[in-house]
């Protein structure tokens, strides 16, 4: 019997180590840390054998295959000797892709937009009636969805991390929304790998199957003369006169006509829901990607109009004494805060700091300098941002926890402001992750605002 283990027991591991059940492997999970209890649960029901706390290497290096969880770094200890021993490293999506079916996949990747492009499009084919799931970053696991349904489509927002373990599986519609410096602490403070495993989102694609990109931004045009692409292009911009034979989206004067094939759909977007120049690009994407996997046009424009904002992505959470407290948390990357900035029609009081992930904040400073009168720095060390911000903002604040910076905040709004927790750096110094940064924003603004 194959022998597989997984690594990482959280829910990219547990779904993987059920699906790997289900197929008649013989499975470990073994996980460095601690199992949330929801997830021993689940493997306790499908008689999964599990470890906690530590690994039992010599078990590991008996597998025939190893599925990494994407949280998991290349340069763990347990990782390399894998690797040394030979043994395949895949990811979830590889090893759920083998028995999905026939199944197709509507694969989200970017550096920014991919959870409120993947929930519009999960929205969208929804509302359409489509037998469709949700998954990998957002949603249930992919994995633990081809074990337990029997679904027609799967929605999938997929990390950079993801798509390094990615190897025969392929999407059937893949959509990139852009690439701009991130998570390079990974990928050896080299843009180009990172830029490299973004792109892999078109490996494996053919001339029946669709490719959504933005048209504006300027490293993926870089990057498609460098790849023999058969797939059907479908670019979306706002900038530059992007056209393709197979369907095209251009934002022109607050509207968009998607289209793909002798299929269209023309958006108003001041009746969107969610606003800026950002989600008219997600929405742009959304709507090519559906029309490509079949949805009626009408059905588009309704899902599209009736959609509210993700949790945690430019979320209002109240207005007390004339300013609006907006939590951004998932903000972070530099890019994300860019266009939390140009979105910003308040004077600001901005929340940024956390991990900073090797970030170039000058892209920020015009939209600083115009928009924001106090920065609220908050972190165990925040002298880089309080170095590059210095003179660009009037005030510049240094705290180490949630309540002081939020009593920062407070002092510092005044009527008519906006509170942006935009945070542009990873949780993991004060939080567990940026899910929790979010919450206890909001938990804080209820209590004391």
């Amino acid at each position: 019997m194959k022998k597989i283990v997984v690594l990482g027991g959280g829910i990219s591991g547990y779904g993987s180590a059920i699906l790997a059940k289900k197929r008649g492997f013989d499975v470990l999970l073994s996980d460095a840390g601690h199992i949330a209890e929801r997830f021993r649960a689940r493997l306790d029901e499908w008689q999964v054998p599990y470890e906690e706390g530590g690994h039992s290497e010599e078990r590991i290096l008996q597998a025939s295959e190893v599925i990494k969880s994407p949280g998991i770094p290349d340069t763990a200890p347990i990782v390399r000797r894998i690797r040394e021993r030979g043994i395949p490293v895949i990811s979830e999506i590889e090893f759920a892709g083998r028995y999905m079916g026939r199944a197709r996949c509507i694969c989200i990747t970017g550096s920014n937009g991919k959870t409120t492009t993947t929930s519009l499009i999960y929205k969208i084919m929804r509302d359409a009636g489509m037998n469709v799931a949700l998954g990998g970053n957002i949603g249930e696991s992919f994995a633990y969805s081809v074990a337990t349904g029997d679904y027609d489509w799967y929605v999938l927002e997929l990390s950079s991390f993801q798509l390094d373990g990615m190897y025969r599986f392929r999407a059937h519609i893949g959509v990139l929304m852009n690439i701009t410096p991130d998570h390079l602490d990974r990928y050896d403070h080299c843009f180009q790998n990172y830029v490299d495993a973004k792109m892999r989102i078109t490996q494996n694609q053919t001339s029946r199957d669709w490719f959504v990109y933005s048209g504006d931004d300027e490293v993926i045009w870089r990057e498609l003369p460098k790849y023999d692409l058969r797939v059907r292009q479908l670019p979306f911009a706002a900038k530059n006169a992007v056209a393709s034979a197979a369907g095209d989206a251009f934002l022109l004067d607050g509207s968009f006509t998607a289209a793909v094939g002798d299929r269209s759909v023309e958006i108003d977007t001041s009746k969107l829901q969610i606003r800026g120049l950002h989600n008219a690009y997600n929405a742009m994407a959304a709507a090519l990607a559906t029309l490509a996997a079949g949805v009626d046009p009408e059905s588009v424009r309704r899902s599209l109009y009736d959609f509210a904002p993700v949790e945690h992505r430019l979320e209002p959470v109240a207005e007390r004494g004339g300013v609006l407290w907006i939590n951004d948390s998932k903000a972070t990357n530099v890019d994300s805060v860019y266009y939390a900035l140009e979105s910003m029609t308040r004077s600001v009081v901005w929340i940024a700091g956390g991990t900073d992930k090797g970030n170039d904040y000058t892209p920020l400073k015009e939209f600083a300098r115009a928009k924001v009168h106090t920065l609220v720095c908050m972190g165990l060390d925040n002298d880089k941002l309080v170095r590059e911000f210095t003179g660009v903002v009037p005030e510049v604040i240094s705290t180490s926890s949630l309540d002081e910076a939020m009593t920062a905040a407070k002092r510092a709004a005044r009527s008519g402001d906006a509170v942006l927790l935009s945070p542009a750096c990873a949780s993991f110094d004060l939080f567990r992750n940026y899910e929790q940064r979010g919450e206890l924003f909001k938990k804080w603004v209820g209590e004391h605002c």
